[in-house]
């Protein structure tokens, strides 16, 4: 069974604006599997819809066989997901934060200090973790949200641009963290980013999304060696290129 199992979703906003255009595809149990390309290509869209915040227009989505559209509360019982955005309580410590999400995702406090410590480990703050987060560094402060979504082990971990606005020595942390994360535990993960050569060092399989559809899917090799690229982001741009000069339409892209 796959732990996604997206089929040909369309998603039309109020004002009309289609952002996705009947996008297929699907991601293996325990593999980190990624969606990039460019901004208001549709990939936040479709996260939403994964994690139910939003519903498709039509199509489906399964996650671990249950429909977003017919059973949307046992799927947020799988799922821990990161939005771009996601923000901290500043009046409070780094481990305030943790323990409060973890009282909050367990129903106990009393139960939520070692998985606060869980969450502590893996966000790499050191003793930075009991500063009021109001102090930290944009960077520390998405170790710290990347850790907050980590530390519950949910089946399907969600990571909407991860490491977006990240100097190199924070973005290396966080791939560091998330690749560590998913060689421990059996989770499956989903990461969105417009970063080609960032996803090709932490991907097992990658999906190309331009213009609100999936114009590919496949391993980062196979991805390059298909559009005879140098690397990632050179496979990208053929791939988009083509789809542009052929009209490629909505058939969920080469899964391979």
């Amino acid at each position: 069974m796959s732990a996604i199992l997206v089929e040909n979703v369309i998603k039309v906003y109020k004002n009309g604006k289609m952002a996705l255009k009947g996008v297929s595809f699907d991601v293996r149990e325990g593999e980190i599997f990624g969606l990039a390309g460019p901004n208001g290509s549709g990939k936040t869209t479709l996260f939403r819809i994964i994690s139910t915040l939003i519903a498709p227009t039509d199509g489906d989505v399964k996650v671990y066989g249950y429909s977003v559209r017919n059973d949307p509360e046992s799927i947020k019982k799988l799922i821990s997901y990161l939005p771009e955005e996601a923000g901290v309580y500043e009046r409070l410590s780094g481990w305030e934060n943790l323990k409060y999400y973890a009282a909050i995702y367990l129903g106990e406090w009393e139960k939520a200090e070692e998985m606060a410590e869980y969450g502590a480990r893996l966000s790499g703050l050191g003793d930075d973790i009991f500063r009021r987060t109001g102090e930290y560094s944009k960077g520390m402060r998405r170790r710290l949200v990347v850790a907050r979504t980590l530390m519950t082990k949910s089946k399907l971990i969600i990571l909407d641009e991860p490491t977006s606005g990240m100097d190199v020595f924070s973005s290396y942390s966080i791939r560091e963290t998330i690749k560590d994360f998913s060689r421990k535990n059996k989770s499956t993960i989903l990461v969105s980013s417009h970063n080609l050569h960032e996803m090709e060092s932490l991907c097992d399989r990658i999906a190309f999304i331009y213009d609100g559809q999936i114009i590919d899917v496949g391993s980062p090799s196979k991805l390059i060696e298909r559009y005879e690229a140098t690397n990632l982001e050179e496979a990208f741009v053929r791939s988009a290129r083509q789809y542009e000069s052929i009209d490629f339409r909505g058939d969920g892209g080469r899964n391979v």
